[in-house]
């Protein structure tokens, strides 16, 4: 067996070295017949040739140069310039070549192995045959197959041409038609068909694939095809398929055999990432388990290590070093285990603070310092049990969680603790008394079961710094309403960037009426908040809040500009109204250009001056009044009017109507309340319109709420009011329409 091997391997080296040597001469005589080829092709007719894609080596694209290729490209091109014809190759879009022929754009097609009809009907003319196409049934490894006619194939979509012509040769043959080379592999696979059918060139490629080893030619059913080019019966179908004709009579079987040997022999398939998967999966899968070794082996000492360190670390994070008390972190943890095993067990968070610490620290050194914090927790620590918990925050900031007993009061605090701590320095012949404020929070039901601690803490801290910045010592008690005002000044404060945004922020206007004629004269721009989850908030609670903040003026800036967009609007609209703004004092800490502001608001939004009334408060006034004076006047200098608003609701100075020039006095209706001496009041009111009037100065009355102090004043001869006995105030739209009605 071993000498017949080595005789066909012989025998075969010998053939290839032949059919090389002809190949070799072939490709001499094309070059010696380039020139003439060339003229040729330079001025022959452009031919478009239809091929069908991917089926290599016989048609193909090659991935270096991207130009077409193949047995079926190179042969139809010899015989087209032979021609006289320059072929254009194209891969066709349609799934086989039926469809194609009846698609104008093609003038030839390939291959034909005999003239078929097309996907309408139209009959077909065919050339000469280029070369003869083996075809060879690939099946699975031992399995025995009928004779072709009683076969039952799979062959691609793209060849059903060719399947026409099959059947003609073997008529009882069964086909079914797949997508791709890999659904037909998959059907055979599965015994959906006995073998599949194709060109043998395209099975040399295809059966290189790894992974369809298990495949096998089977040599006893190779059979033969024509290769030949084909179009529509028409005249110049005709024409074109004689000429075509005349090309391939003059190729020479050297010529053929060389284009032939000259791809069968090339190793086209490129292996993928998934074929060497296949073909080495077992080194893939021993170097796999190798590297799974190695990285757990990492693993398993890294995690103990790190069990390790996070030992260390949770000592760290939730001990304090100097005191041995729970730091914040521990403090947390453990207080809310505490409070969750205790429901039924009254509590007490204290927060305590030394005042005096840090004058401590610089007189008597940080080392006495130290011992001054380890002796409050340690006399913390002697009156605790083991369902308390103290806590070192910070610095000199101890929280201790207590419970109480039956019939126990705060007064073990101030003996047990803070009267030995405020005595340490004392007790060690030093002049200076410890301050030790604390503040004492007692928990309730809710709290054991929430176990918010930060929030706690907060209840609790708020009574030490109460009691701090009132000068004291000792211990006090948590106030409820306090804290309640101070989350809602933090909360409305940090949300006014959101409700600036997202429009919770809304310009209300109050208008103000002429009371003879009934007519709206202004209005003044109110603000209201609509909070996303508190609802409507009243501006008695957020005014103040933005004012402690700081952010007054952001609120403020808003609502100036937004008053100006409605009164362009207007302006727009052939609609000239004005509109009172308030400034507070506040602002004009913030910024003392705000004259210059409004001149550029009312170059943005193209308004008069007389469209927007600066009111700025009384009091403010009065409080700075070289402020007030320079900025008053800047205003009426640049055409503004200036109205003194709340006259007579505060600490009214006359020698303020004196030295400040303001246009109009909005005075407040306060007189005319019902606490205090109504006639007083209304003698007051009377003599301050009078004033007014002989000071030439504009008068409003703000705060009208009923018809009897409207027509007391209408009597008097103040006409322009403003109130709730008119109207209160309202959303942009209703009085938008308010002032159409009117």
């Amino acid at each position: 067996m071993g000498k017949h091997c080595c005789s066909r391997f012989q025998f075969m080296r010998i053939l290839r070295n032949i059919t090389c040597a002809l190949a070799v001469l072939c490709a001499c005589g094309a070059v010696l017949l380039f020139p003439v080829l060339s003229v040729s092709a330079a001025s022959g007719d452009k031919l478009i040739v239809g091929i069908p894609a991917d089926r290599c080596p016989t048609f193909y694209t090659d991935g270096e140069t991207g130009k077409t290729v193949g047995i079926g490209v190179d042969l139809f091109r010899m015989a087209a310039e032979n021609a006289g014809f320059e072929p254009e190759f194209r891969f066709i879009g349609e799934k086989n070549i039926k469809e194609a022929l009846d698609n104008d754009v093609y003038d030839v097609l390939l291959p034909f192995g005999s003239a078929i009809t097309s996907k309408s009907g139209k009959p077909t003319v065919v050339s000469d045959n280029l070369f003869q196409t083996p075809f060879t049934l690939v099946s699975l490894n031992k399995r025995g197959l009928p004779s072709l006619s009683e076969l039952k194939a799979g062959m691609l979509h793209s060849q059903e041409g060719v399947a026409d012509t099959v059947r003609r040769l073997f008529p009882g043959i069964r086909i079914e038609f797949y997508e791709t080379v890999q659904d037909c592999v998959d059907a055979l696979r599965k015994g959906d068909v006995q073998a599949l059918l194709n060109n043998s060139f395209v099975w040399s490629y295809i059966l290189q694939k790894p992974s369809y080893s298990d495949l096998m030619v089977l040599q006893s059913a190779i059979f033969t095809m024509d290769f030949r080019a084909g179009t529509q019966d028409t005249h110049s179908g005709r024409e074109i398929i004689e000429r075509l004709n005349g090309g391939i009579a003059k190729m020479t079987d050297q010529e053929r055999q060389a284009v032939v040997w000259d791809y069968t022999t090339r190793r086209l398939y490129q292996y993928g990432f998934f074929d060497y998967l296949y073909e080495y999966w077992l080194f893939f899968v021993i170097g796999g388990i190798i590297i799974i070794a190695i990285v757990s082996v990492l693993i398993i000492r890294w995690r103990m290590i790190r069990s390790r360190q996070e030992k260390k670390i949770v000592q760290l994070r939730d001990r304090d070093t100097l005191t041995d008390a729970y730091n914040l972190n521990g403090f947390r943890d453990r207080a809310g285990e505490v409070l969750r095993n205790n429901p039924d067990l009254p509590y007490v968070l204290f927060y305590n603070n030394i005042k005096n610490f840090k004058y401590i620290n610089d007189s008597y050194g940080m080392e006495v310092g130290d011992e001054l914090l380890c002796f409050l927790a340690d006399r913390i620590m002697d009156n605790l049990t083991d369902i308390d918990v103290i806590c070192r925050i910070e610095a000199d900031h101890f929280a201790v969680l207590r419970h109480l007993d039956a019939n126990e009061n705060l007064g073990f605090y101030e003996k047990a603790i803070l009267r030995p701590v405020r005595d340490f320095l004392v007790n060690q012949d030093k002049e200076t008394r410890v301050q030790l404020c604390a503040g004492a929070y007692a928990l309730t039901m809710s709290d054991h079961q929430a176990a918010n601690i930060d929030h706690l803490l907060d209840f609790a801290r708020l009574a030490e710094k109460r009691l701090r910045d009132n000068h004291n010592e000792g211990i006090e008690f948590y106030n409820p309403d306090q804290w309640n005002t101070g989350r809602l000044r933090a909360d409305v404060a940090g949300h006014l960037p959101v409700a600036l945004e997202t429009g919770e922020i809304q310009v209300w206007y109050q208008p103000q009426v002429d009371y003879e004629s009934g007519e709206v004269i202004g209005a003044e721009a109110l603000c209201r908040w609509k909070h996303a989850k508190r609802g409507w908030i009243s501006p008695a609670e957020f005014i103040p809040a933005l004012e402690d903040s700081g952010l007054i003026y952001d609120l403020d800036c808003y609502v100036w500009n937004t008053v100006c967009k409605d009164l362009r609007r207007w302006n727009k609209e052939g609609i000239h109204r004005s509109v009172s703004v308030n400034i507070s004092r506040a602002d004009l800490l913030k910024s003392q250009s705000i004259p210059e502001y409004f001149c550029e608001l009312l170059s943005t939004y193209l308004l008069t001056p007389d469209q927007i009334r600066i009111e700025i408060t009384e009091t403010a006034f009065v409080e700075n009044p070289e402020l007030l004076i320079l900025t008053t006047g800047k205003f009426r200098e640049y055409g503004f009017h200036v109205e003194m608003d709340d006259f007579g609701s505060g600490y009214s100075s006359l020698n303020m109507l004196k030295e400040v020039q303001v246009d109009r006095i909005k005075m407040d209706l306060h007189f005319l309340t019902e606490t205090g001496d109504t006639e007083k009041g209304r003698i007051i009111v009377k003599h301050v319109i009078q004033m007014a009037r002989d000071l030439k100065i504009g008068l409003i009355t703000e705060g009208v709420e009923t018809g009897e102090q409207a027509a007391f004043l209408g009597d008097l001869g103040c006409t322009d009011m403003q109130g709730f006995y008119f109207h209160k105030p309202m959303p942009t739209e209703k009085f938008e329409k308010l002032n159409s009605a009117s």
